[in-house]
Formats: structure tokens, sequence, C-alpha cells
């Protein structure tokens, strides 16, 4: 008989009987499978999450509203008639708004009730009959139907968010403001609108007026602080050691710390910008010159190892080439091995640079989780940022923010969607198979 292992590999016949083939075809089907069932895994996990974030946050982009016959009385806006926007705008529209809803229900009385029938509108209806007088004062002394917002708990009830088989205690919405606000629906008063403050204004301590546009702009200008930084130092750094830096243990050193630099969790740089950008060099705290230059460095190494490995995929011929030419090193460098490896730099720049969009550990180091109302106009401004004003509202008590941090969610998730689509369109635009 002889010993199987002093045969040579070689040598050896491989194993085809039906039974090992079976074997191995059934083993090869239940990797398959295996295979399959975690990508669909995946996918339904991927799929409850997002159905879940839709689910409560599509509603917030709606805003129920209620309309109002509103006497513009020209004695309490605009006694001396002279239309003076300082004399407008420092008028009494609380006054008028209360008005206008207390006549609708005569039979109100008593101060209690009263300040419960005014809680069915916004704090900020007022400001909403300003802004239309300013915008047209031709109607100061007429009565106009007017929609205002309607306070954030009865947004909640119209949309199903506050039930109302409940006892009243266990509620936030008494029970007579339920029959108020039915009687408003069945007279027409009642709508839900699109809601454009969502997208428009910055935050608020009312849920009803509260919005994203001030974080958004916080957001861009805090990228344009992290994409001047980081994108030419990082080229310049990957081209260095790719192509000009001698290979030695410094070289070796330095590439270490690179890739460990990549893995550091982000809350490090937020302590590094603490010490450093905000202690010792007096940046502004909570502002995008701040947030960008910490998102840079965090940037910073992605983007180097990207460009290394952009450089290296493109054939040594193309330098030799035009070395042979009589081009410098630089010239061959900037001037043809550069311009082709730059699709892969964007693309690893770009994927850098979504993720320091959604990064928030960092910023929260450095004060970027202040309340900020007023949009900011410049790098200096005090800001914030998307990531944070989910981690604000998230945090908040009042039952309305709930569908705002999820609507939120939302215009952060489309935000790195098109950021990494644009790194895909680029590589598939640009990238040069060898």
């Amino acid at each position: 008989m002889t010993d199987l292992a002093a045969i040579p590999l070689s040598q050896r016949k491989p194993d085809l009987s039906p039974a090992r083939l079976r074997r191995r075809h059934r083993a090869e089907l239940r990797f398959r499978l295996y295979g399959i069932a975690a990508i669909m895994l995946a996918v339904g996990v991927l799929a409850l999450l997002l159905g879940s974030i839709v689910g409560t946050g599509f509603s917030a982009f709606t805003q129920t509203e209620i309309a109002l016959d509103v006497n513009l009385d020209a004695a309490a806006i605009d006694p001396d008639g002279k239309r003076d926007p300082a004399v407008l705008a420092d008028a009494n529209y609380r006054t008028l708004v209360r008005t206008g809803l207390t006549q609708l229900f005569p039979d109100v009385s008593g101060r209690r009730a009263k300040r419960d029938l005014t809680r069915l509108l916004s704090n900020g209806a007022g400001r909403t009959l300003r802004d239309r007088v300013l915008d047209d004062p031709s109607i100061i002394g007429t009565t106009q139907r007017i929609w205002f917002k309607s306070a954030a708990d009865i947004d909640s009830l119209n949309k199903g968010q506050i039930p109302r088989d409940v006892a009243e205690t266990n509620r936030r919405v008494k029970d007579n403001q339920i029959d108020w606000f039915d009687t408003l629906a069945q007279d027409g008063r009642v709508r839900r609108a699109f809601n454009t403050t969502l997208l428009t204004a910055g935050d608020s301590r009312e849920p009803e007026q509260a919005g994203i546009w001030g974080a958004v702009v916080g957001s861009f200008l805090t990228l344009i602080v992290t994409l001047v930084l980081s994108f030419p130092v990082g080229v310049m750094a990957a081209v260095y050691l790719e192509a000009f830096a001698a290979k030695n243990r410094w070289t070796d050193l330095i590439e270490v710390n690179i890739n460990n630099l990549a893995a550091v969790p982000s809350i490090v740089f937020g302590l590094l910008g603490l010490a450093v950008f905000l202690n010792f060099f007096g940046m502004p705290r909570s502002a995008p010159i701040a947030g960008g230059t910490v998102l840079a460095l965090m940037t910073l190494p992605t983007i180097i190892i990207a460009g290394r490995a952009a450089l290296k995929a493109v054939p040594p011929s193309i330098r030799e080439g035009a070395l042979a030419m009589g081009a410098s090193p630089l010239q061959a460098i900037s001037h043809h091995v550069l311009p082709l490896a730059m699709p892969g730099i964007l693309t690893g720049t770009i994927i850098g640079m979504a993720r320091a969009l959604g990064e928030t550990a960092p910023l929260l180091m450095i004060g970027m989780v202040a309340f900020i109302v007023d949009i900011p106009r410049g790098f200096t401004d005090p800001a914030t940022v998307l990531p944070v004003q989910v981690f604000l509202w998230a945090d908040a008590p009042e039952r309305a923010f709930v569908e705002k941090t999820s609507a939120a969610i939302l215009v952060l998730l489309a935000f790195l969607i098109l950021m990494n689509l644009a790194a895909v369109i680029l590589r598939k635009r640009f990238e040069r198979r060898w």
C-alpha cells in the first residue's frame, strides 16, 4: 500500500469521486447562501432604520395652520399715519392676533380659559402678522384672513401624535383646547401646509419656529474651511512622500503615524482643537473657522492615504517617459502623473469631507453645541452644524422636536448621499484603467 504522504504534491491526483464533488458543491452552495443571507440581513436592517427615520420625520415637513380674521386697526398699528417702518415694527401685534381669536369664541371667559385659548397659536403669531404688515402696509385699516402657525402641541394633535382617547391628565392638550380646535376645523380654518420655516429659519426654543437653515449654513462654512486647509496640504504631502521622499526609517515612521492618525477617535482631535486652537491661538469659540480647522486635521490623513494610492496607480512609464523627454522630476509629477491621479485624489477627498460632515464629537469639544438662533454670515460668527443640531433636538423635552430631529437626519443623509454620489461619478467619469 502506497503512503500518500510520500507521494509528491505534483504527482498526486485530485479526488474526483462523485461523493467528494457533491460535498464540494454543497459547501459552495452553503457559502453562497450565507453571503446572500448576510446581504439581505444588512439590507433589511438598513431599510428598517431608514423607514423609521422617514416615518418619524416626514410629518415635520408640514405644519398645522389656523386662519383668523384680524382687524388691522390703524390706530393701534400706525397712529401717526406716516407708515414709518420703525413705528410699524413696534406695534402690539400679539394683541391684535389674540383679539381675532377670542372673537371666534365669545363664550370663553376667565383668565385661565383665555390663556388656554391663545395657546392654540404659536408664540410667533405676532411676528407673522408684523412681517405681513411690513411687507404690505396698504392692508392697515382693513380686516384680513391670515394663516398663523399653530402651537407645537396642537400640531402634534392634528397629526395624530397626541392621542385623544386618553385622560386629560396624561396628555399635553386639554379637553377644551381639543373642542376649540375641532370647531376651527369644522369652520374650515385649519389646514396643513408645507413647513417652509424648517428649511429657512434658525434654531428656536419653540418647535414650530425652529429650522435647520442656520445649521446648514454653518456646515457649509465649516466644510469650506476644512477643504481649503486639508486638500492642498494633503495633496502636497502625498506627492512628496510618494515621489520625492527618501525611503528610510524617518519616512517609514511618518507613514506609520499617518496611518495611525486615520484611526484615531475623532474626539481626540476635538481635545487638540480645544487645547491648541482655542486656548493657545485664541480662535473664536463655536465658529466655523475653529470647527473647520479641527475637521481639517481629522480629514488630512484620509486625503494623504487616498492621494498616495492614486499616485501609485499611475503606471511608472508615464513618469519615466516624461523624464526621458527632458522634463524635471517636478515637471513629470505636476504635469503628467498628478493630473492622471487627480480623480482618485478627489474621490478620497470627497469621502473624507463626507466623514467630516457627519462628525459631532470634535465639534462638541470646541463649543459648537451652543444654542444659535441667528444665521451665520461669516467664518467667525457663532454657528452650529447639522449633526450637532440633531444632537440638540434629540435632547429637547418637547414632543414636537422628535419629528424635527428625524427631519434633520433626513437632510443630513441627503447631503451625505450626494457627496458619495459625486465621488462615484468622478471615479466613473475620469478613472483610467491601465
